[in-house]
């Protein structure tokens, strides 16, 4: 049984939320960063990616630069740009884009649960990325970036959330790239009671987006514990921040991949090989794959429709999902990429930049891309429920959580 409970929560104060909340801080380099706190001071990035207070001469994993995110979250309370709740209550956090509507209830999961296996992962996690997360949350006494969990969807819990959204919302703004957020509290004690047994009788939750930012907020948990002895368990470092997400929500764009050369193959070379391996049919204009089982490629300034056929198709939850198959049918035998995880002829493009950025990589940079068709969630379960981990770069969630909205002190 999951325990997912509702948190004492830090957020923006009234007329604050707009300007303070922020993309993830992984989205940006260091120069985009930059320029995007220098646009908007008030953005949480500037707490999430702290080197933007600094100049390029110093390190971004400099010890000063986690003091300076400690310090500028805390200031900020002080200030009154945040307000600290005095209950513990769930939220719902609303997103639509382009019409589309999923909504989320802001909790706190236990650590326990996730080094138990009861939140599921699908995915792995680098030491590099989780030391500087670790770092930040360590740092900062807080977890600022909420982790996006996904669970199978539940009659009383949308119930509660369908009432819930007809209060007059905390915060309503829409965001520059057109997304529309608004926050809802709950605080009635009935209304907890039933969203913490709802969830406790659902059994397992799965990571959707987030997973270095996931170890990373556990990992500090366990450090908390061998420093403090005597924990009970009940204390804020048990638990982290997160966002829970009913799968019949839940919509998972393409994440496509360009090769840069082709090896020792020229295009009509290279062609000839992947009609020998799909099922090829030239397109006249660009267009993505309609279905499960077939790849859109572009090549050499043309579009082509892949079919994979049926007796290479598997019914393993990794080995038949279409990225895996790609790789294990072209780009390890025929373009030699034996880790899509190392291999620097590969780079991934999210779904979120559409069949044009594709064509712009190949026409500038690259010479071949291919457009996937989205792994669905209920493949992403499978693959978590099997205890397996997908290849990387999978799934891309949209939209992205905003940093800032719903901060956790672990003290």
């Amino acid at each position: 049984m999951a325990k997912i409970k509702p948190f004492l929560c830090i957020r923006p104060a009234e007329g604050k939320a707009a300007k303070i909340a922020a993309l993830p801080y992984d989205v940006y380099n260091r120069k985009e960063a930059k320029e995007a706190v220098a646009k908007n001071p008030d953005s949480f990035l500037k707490i999430d990616r702290a080197e933007t207070q600094f100049d390029d001469s110093v390190d971004t994993y400099d010890e000063c630069v986690y003091q300076k995110a400690h310090d500028l979250l805390w200031d900020m309370v002080k200030q009154g740009d945040f307000i600290q709740e005095e209950k513990r209550c769930y939220y719902i956090y609303e997103l639509t884009m382009e019409g589309r509507v999923q909504t989320g209830i802001v909790a706190c999961a236990s650590i326990d649960d996730y080094a138990d296996g009861m939140i599921k992962k699908h995915e792995n996690t680098r030491a590099e990325k989780e030391a500087d997360r670790i770092h930040h949350v360590d740092s900062c006494n807080a977890q600022t970036g909420p982790i996006f969990l996904a669970y199978r969807a539940n009659a009383v819990i949308r119930e509660v959330v369908r009432a819930a959204k007809e209060q007059k919302a905390l915060y309503d703004f829409v965001s520059e790239d057109g997304i529309r957020h608004r926050v809802f509290r709950i605080s009635k004690d009935t209304e907890i009671a039933k969203i913490e047994d709802s969830f406790a009788k659902i059994g397992e939750i799965y990571i959707a987006d987030g997973h270095h930012r996931a170890a990373s907020a556990v990992k500090v948990g366990f450090m908390r514990r061998e420093q403090n002895p005597g924990y009970t368990g009940e204390e804020e470092f048990n638990y982290f921040l997160s966002v829970l997400f009913p799968d019949e929500e839940l919509m998972i764009m393409d994440y496509n991949r360009v090769v840069k050369d082709l090896g020792t193959n020229t295009a009509e070379s290279f062609l000839e090989k992947v009609r020998q391996i799909f099922e090829v049919e030239e397109l006249k204009e660009a267009a993505n794959p309609k279905e499960k089982g077939t790849i859109s490629m572009y090549l050499s300034g043309t579009w082509y429709a892949l079919s994979i056929r049926e007796q290479d198709k598997n019914a393993d939850p990794v080995e038949g999902l279409d990225v895996s198959l790609l790789q294990k049918l072209l780009l390890e035998p025929k373009l030699g990429i034996l880790d899509p995880k190392t291999d620097e002829r590969i780079d991934f493009v999210g779904g979120i930049r559409g069949l044009k950025e594709l064509e712009r990589r190949v026409n500038e940079d690259c010479a071949v891309a291919f457009a996937m068709y989205p792994t669905s969630i209920q493949e992403l379960f499978a693959v978590a429920d099997a205890d397996k981990l997908m290849p990387p770069k999978s799934t891309w969630f949209e939209p992205k959580l905003r940093s800032g909205l719903f901060i956790h002190s672990l003290s």
